[in-house]
Parts: structure tokens; C-alpha cells; sequence
């Protein structure tokens, strides 16, 4: 993989950098490089958490609505 090396960052950039990094709890390495894929390549590249893809989910109905009839107990041959 290529490296990138960045020079001459003003220091407001740097420090909102690490803050950011800080709130995503990675490293500003990985933020910078997340940012980068981001911007070049768009979101599409990402895929969401499994707690994104859950609040992403519609409220269809009623806990009750999705309650199981009790079931009859048949014999099963093993």
C-alpha cells in the first residue's frame, strides 16, 4: 500500500483532526485516511455498523403484532 506524506498543515486543521479522530475513537491516521476515502470515493465505500443498520430500520408496528401462536408439541423422530 502507498504511503502519503502531508506537510505544511495549518495547526486549527491538525487539532480539529485529532478531535475528530478522538470522537470516532481511532487514530488521526485512520481518520485521515477515512476522510480521504470519503471525499475521493463518496460513502458508497462504507458500510454502516450493525447499530447504523438497525436505527435505520422503519417502526412497522406493535411489538404484540409480531408475537408467536403458542405451538402443539408433535413427536420427532431422530
Amino acid at each position: 500500500m502507498a504511503q502519503l506524506i502531508v506537510r505544511q498543515i495549518e495547526e486549527k486543521v491538525v487539532k480539529k483532526l485529532k478531535q475528530q479522530a478522538g470522537a470516532h475513537g481511532v487514530s488521526m491516521e485512520e481518520e485521515h485516511r477515512r476522510i480521504l476515502r470519503e471525499s475521493l470515493l463518496g460513502k458508497a465505500g462504507k458500510k454502516p455498523s450493525f447499530r447504523e443498520y438497525l436505527s435505520q430500520m422503519p417502526n412497522v408496528g406493535e411489538d404484540r403484532d409480531f408475537e408467536r401462536e403458542p405451538q402443539i408439541d408433535r413427536p420427532v423422530e431422530l
